[in-house]
């Protein structure tokens, strides 16, 4: 079943998946943003989590978020990940940082943590196989 629902996933199937990038640094997000744009996901840019949360109101197809825990606003991105466990249960996370080693009892429950540097294309590995899950 984990196969066909990965092959459900590929660059053909996707449409209703859409991943939520939260990076502050421009260059790694729209990086990012296009590696999950080329495996097929609809992706959503904000460069901080006030910003992640207005484009998650507004956005219910998103089905994941993948952010970096250091950037400026009102929270850091393992703040974020924890509002967004609560608010959006259904939501997956990843959650990245080359600064600090997060415990996954840190974490949200269900939340994936990717130490930078990171290849895009193992970060869109595990995008496919936590929204296909």
């Amino acid at each position: 079943m984990a196969i066909a629902a990965f092959l459900l996933m590929s660059k053909s199937g996707p449409a209703a998946a859409a991943i939520l990038i939260v990076e502050d640094e421009p260059l790694v997000r729209i990086e990012m943003a296009s590696s999950i744009k080329d495996a097929g996901f609809t992706a959503y840019e904000a460069g901080n989590a006030d910003e992640a949360i207005r484009i998650l109101e507004q956005h219910s197809e998103i089905r994941l978020i993948f952010t970096d825990i250091h950037m400026p606003g009102s929270m850091d991105g393992l703040r974020l990940a924890h509002y967004v466990r609560g608010r959006w249960p259904p939501v997956k996370i990843i959650v990245t940082s080359g600064m600090v080693k997060v415990r996954s009892e840190d974490m949200p429950e269900g939340a994936l943590f990717v130490e930078k540097p990171y290849r895009p294309e193992h970060v869109t590995d595990r995008v496919r196989e936590m929204v296909a899950a």
